[in-house]
């Protein structure tokens, strides 16, 4: 019999989109018509949520009145979830998100986008502080998503420049046109099963460590390094033996992710981590003169994960938190590749192959 063959739809065209375009070749992130470098480390995340939204979900009153309605669905959050919580206990963080989430009926007022986006807000809070053993916070609807977000994570006031930190990681993220998290949603949405179904469903692929799972291994990296004098012998050791670099080589991109270098200006404006930021950078030196030498055939440069478990380590969010974090950005994303979906109103059906046994025919 022949084995199936394992079919990623690479170059496949599976939807036109107005929301983003990642180019790969050129090294470009496209969201909305504005490259991410013009958006993020900018503007907050209220803003590119807005931007973002534009055309597909009304945000009347602007920026401020989204900040608002985030702020009101991150209380009314709080009170669902509140029940739940003995159970999220014993969860991982993003199976505790995912427990929250699943609590938000289609007809539910928090499944409305604003309130959504504040619902996983406040949920990964929630999610991340119970898996500590710590009781969750109750939000502050007057602050900003990110300042809140910190807040309830940490349970002090952020510093401003924690709060712009986490802003530009937020908008960074916001959307990477069809990854396998954002086809999901659409997927789903496609069957017009309702907007909550189709971020549950977008969470279950963002979980998985091939997409949003895989920051918090860069962190177990550079502590198996641990000085930037073993970086070179540890990296060639490890790609002597086929591993895997965390944090750099992308299914998209040929060159540099442009996101990595947004996030890097974001960590070097926090000038309370410079010896780490330092052995992070000789790291990055370090392992793009070893993938030269040993894959020169296959050009592979840093991507996004590598200077998000930084910048995310440098907030406190604990390792396990991360893909959690990842929902809080993304999720916007989704709310707007849904809404897109549910406009063309046909369901998503590919086809397959058959490569297994035929039935025997009766002489």
């Amino acid at each position: 019999m022949t084995m199936p063959r394992a079919i990623g739809l690479d170059d496949v065209v599976a939807a036109e989109t107005s929301l983003s375009d990642v180019d790969g070749e050129a090294g470009r992130l496209i969201l909305r018509g504005h490259d991410v470098e013009e958006l993020a480390g900018r503007v907050p995340y209220e803003a590119a949520v807005a931007l973002f939204w534009d055309g597909f979900v009304p945000v009347g009153g602007g920026v401020a009145a989204l900040r608002r309605d985030m702020g009101a669905g991150r209380v009314a959050a709080f009170g669902r979830f509140a029940p739940l919580e003995r159970a999220a206990a014993g969860l991982s963080p993003v199976e505790g998100l995912r427990l929250f989430l699943s609590a938000i009926a289609d007809e539910d007022a928090l499944a409305v986008p604003a309130a959504l986006v504040g619902a996983v807000g406040v949920a990964a809070a929630m999610a991340v502080r119970l898996s500590e053993g710590r009781a969750p916070l109750a939000p502050d609807p007057a602050l900003s998503h990110a300042a809140d977000v910190l807040r309830m994570l940490s349970g002090r006031t952020p510093a401003p420049a924690h709060v712009a930190a986490l802003d530009t990681y937020l908008v960074t993220i916001l959307d990477h046109g069809l990854n396998a998290s954002t086809f999901t949603a659409r997927v789903v949405a496609s069957t017009a099963a309702g907007l909550p179904s189709a971020v549950v469903a977008a969470l279950m692929a963002l979980k998985g460590p091939l997409h949003g799972g895989a920051p918090g291994p860069v962190l177990d990296m550079l502590d198996a390094i641990a000085t930037a004098e073993r970086a070179d012998a540890w990296l060639a050791a490890a790609l002597a033996r086929g591993d895997r670099l965390m944090g750099f080589g992308h299914r998209v991109y040929r060159v540099r992710d442009p996101r990595a270098d947004v996030l890097k200006a974001a960590i070097g404006r926090l000038t309370d981590r410079p010896g780490r930021i330092a052995f992070a950078e000789a790291v990055e030196e370090a392992a793009l003169r070893q993938l030269a030498a040993h894959r020169s055939g296959r050009p592979l440069d840093i991507n996004v994960e590598f200077y998000t478990a930084l910048l995310l380590e440098a907030l406190g969010v604990p390792r396990a938190g991360f893909t959690p974090l990842f929902a809080i950005g993304r999720v916007a994303g989704w709310v707007a590749h849904v809404r897109e979906q549910e406009a063309a109103g046909r369901i998503i059906r590919p086809q397959s192959r058959y490569v297994g046994p035929m039935p025997a025919r009766a002489a």
